[in-house]
């Protein structure tokens, strides 16, 4: 029953919260803290302080805690997945009418002016990574992690996923 409440409790701002994560953030307190009891106010404002400071959408950084903190791991992951719920369905929604029009002209025209922008934001992105990096931890690290990536994934056909992991795992020991 406590799993289905933790449920309740974020997909329901997760549905009203228009606006992201900031704005879920009352409807999310009123759940937590006014209508569940599950903390108090302080507990949910230092939750929100520390949310604020790690980086990503902070609805989904503070169902995960909350979620852990009522009920353990599975009240994690049902935090979690009743956060990001509501923009999986309507994406789902959007992703079914997208292919009931997808021979529109209007739509194709639309999808080769999205692509462009697309290019841009991931390039801009790769540049942010790339100077955010360059500046925390200088060339070498930086060279010599793109080329051992670049040789696995390329010479010897590791998953892409199994190469980041191992650059965490190197920044974590040496850089950190």
């Amino acid at each position: 029953m406590i799993l289905w409440k933790i449920f309740l409790a974020f997909f329901i701002p997760g549905i009203l919260g228009y606006g992201g994560g900031p704005a879920s953030i009352p409807l999310i307190e009123n759940e937590v803290v006014g209508h569940y009891h599950w903390m108090t106010v302080s507990e949910f404002s230092n939750i929100l302080a520390f949310g604020n400071a790690l980086p990503g959408p902070i609805a989904t950084k503070m169902a995960g805690y909350i979620g852990y903190e009522v009920a353990g791991i599975p009240g994690a992951l049902v935090a979690l997945f009743a956060t990001i719920a509501p923009s999986l369905i309507l994406l789902i929604a959007l992703l079914k009418l997208l292919e009931r029009f997808k021979d529109s002209p209007k739509v194709k025209w639309l999808t080769l002016l999205i692509r462009p922008i697309i290019v841009v934001m991931l390039g801009m992105m790769a540049y942010n990574f790339f100077a955010t990096s360059l500046q925390s931890s200088g060339w070498l690290p930086l060279i010599l992690i793109a080329a051992a990536s670049f040789v696995l994934m390329q010479r010897f056909r590791i998953h892409p996923a199994f190469v980041i992991a191992g650059a965490l795992a190197i920044g974590a020991i040496f850089m950190g």
